[in-house]
């Protein structure tokens, strides 16, 4: 099986030009933020999704993305989830961007650290792996993600235990064809990025896979492009504007007061 430690020394250094942020998921998830004022950012990274508007903290273990951080983020404090140097309520509201399932066995831990630290609203964008499984690409050819991204990624029901008390509610995030952010669940639109080195090495997916998958891959899909075989199965998404691949936005608001 594939190692599930984080590789994001060996991907981020082309992270920040092809990983940019999606209006729609900001939108979302600045929502879900409400009237935070000051918001806490596990696996920051290069601070995409951050709100603008708002005092941020940034945590992220990487200094390979830490050092990618416009001039005009807050630098990241290099720290793991687990045991974020925080003190309990420190900031208005907590989230996290698809790093969960970098967090290895500080997954629970840190889950729990983003409702410690957080007096109001934590955020948690996360993919739903039962759903993402079903992509044509993780389905068809790179099943080795599947089966790993089940085991990985927490469902959104094992989130809201680990969240506590109080109102949860998961948020199904579409897709969109025309996406800036170049997530491995974007390519549902684009079966030709997998012929793309850069647009592979830009998702942790295909960094996690041992090189004779990915060139197995790459293989397959190329020539499924080339006859046929891939629009006899799946033309019709070349129709759609935005897709279900699995993106969830989990909101937990602490439990009221007695």
């Amino acid at each position: 099986m594939p190692s599930t430690e984080p590789r994001y020394d060996a991907i981020g250094a082309g992270y920040a030009r092809l990983r940019r942020e999606d209006p729609l998921l900001a939108a979302h998830l600045h929502a879900a933020l409400g009237d935070a004022r000051s918001v806490v950012n596990v696996g920051a990274g290069a601070g995409s999704y951050e709100p603008r508007d708002r005092h941020v903290v940034a945590i992220e273990p990487s200094a390979v993305m830490a050092a990618q951080r416009p001039r005009d983020r807050a630098p990241a404090i290099l720290a793991s989830a687990g045991r974020l140097p925080l003190a309990d309520g420190a900031a208005d509201a907590a989230m996290a961007v698809v790093s969960i399932h970098h967090w290895d066995d500080e997954q629970e831990a840190g889950v729990r650290e983003l409702r410690r630290v957080a007096r109001g609203p934590v955020a948690i964008v996360t993919i739903d792996p039962q759903v993402s499984g079903e992509m044509w690409l993780m389905r068809d050819y790179l099943t080795e993600v599947a089966e790993l991204d089940r085991q990985i990624f927490p469902s959104p029901a094992t989130l809201s235990a680990w969240l506590g008390g109080g109102a949860v509610e998961v948020v199904p995030i579409p897709v969109a064809r025309a996406t800036p952010d170049w997530t491995l669940l974007a390519f549902w639109a684009h079966p030709e990025r997998v012929l793309d080195a850069a647009a592979r090495a830009a998702t942790s997916g295909f960094a996690r896979m041992p090189e004779t998958v990915v060139t197995r891959v790459v293989r397959d899909v190329e020539r499924d492009l080339a006859d046929g075989t891939w629009d006899a199965r799946n033309g019709a998404l070349r129709a759609l504007d935005a897709y279900d691949a699995g993106l969830r936005l989990v909101v937990a608001r602490p439990a009221p007061e007695r």
